[in-house]
């Protein structure tokens, strides 16, 4: 019933079954997992996101439209997208990865988007592949801008709420671990009017805070 009504939401109905299940296979659950997959979806979603961007915006520079498609294809946007699926309902996981709570893991589920998009290409062939991409990433790409990938996170978060007339974020260190010459920050972006908060971590105050941002664009919007 999960797998009918996954198929249902990718708008891809699958003639070999089991390269879905393999997709949504964990490497903890066994050694046939959806780790290859990963790697050949990884592929095909770089190419795709790549030449609708090429097409969509002549005017880009090389370095926008690279910048534009990393914010698109980055862990955080697969994982938002695989939550949108409603993928950690149908992902298969070994008992340790299910008791540590991996099926919400975004490393998890980032991969196994990318595996999914592989398993569509195995099963249908390089265009239906495609259209799997454009299906689950439209509405983000529709909303890219790559012009706008020239400013940092922070600027495009602040002029975002500003231009909504919303108050503007606010950022805390949580936490600081690790040795001194390689400390971890875990910081948190917060807007109280919208009562959101999302956290990243990185090895600088400043990373943190602008990855932090950028979550916080990707839940907003």
């Amino acid at each position: 019933m999960k797998l009918q009504r996954l198929q249902a939401t990718l708008g891809y109905e699958f003639a070999q079954l089991n390269y879905l299940r393999q997709a949504l296979t964990h490497r903890s659950a066994g050694a046939r997992n959806n780790e290859r997959l990963e790697f050949l979806g990884d592929a095909i979603l770089g190419f795709e996101v790549a030449e609708i961007l090429y097409h969509r915006h002549p005017d880009a520079a090389e370095g926008q439209l690279s910048r534009a498609r990393a914010q698109l294809v980055k862990r955080e946007t697969l994982a938002f997208i695989a939550r949108k699926l409603k993928l950690s309902e149908c992902l298969i996981l070994g008992s340790g990865e299910l008791a540590s709570g991996g099926q919400n893991r975004d490393s998890i589920l980032s991969d196994a988007v990318e595996a999914i998009i592989a398993a569509v290409y195995m099963d249908g062939g390089m265009e239906q592949a495609r259209a799997l991409v454009r299906r689950i990433l439209g509405e983000l790409i529709d909303k890219s801008a790559p012009g706008e990938q020239l400013k940092d996170n922070k600027t495009r978060l602040q002029e975002y709420l500003q231009s909504k007339r919303l108050d503007l974020p606010s950022y805390e260190v949580l936490s600081v671990s690790g040795e001194a010459h390689e400390q971890r920050f875990l910081v948190q972006c917060q807007i109280p009017s919208l009562r959101i908060k999302t956290t990243a971590t990185a090895l600088s105050r400043r990373k943190a805070e602008q990855q932090a941002a950028s979550n916080m664009l990707d839940e907003i919007e």
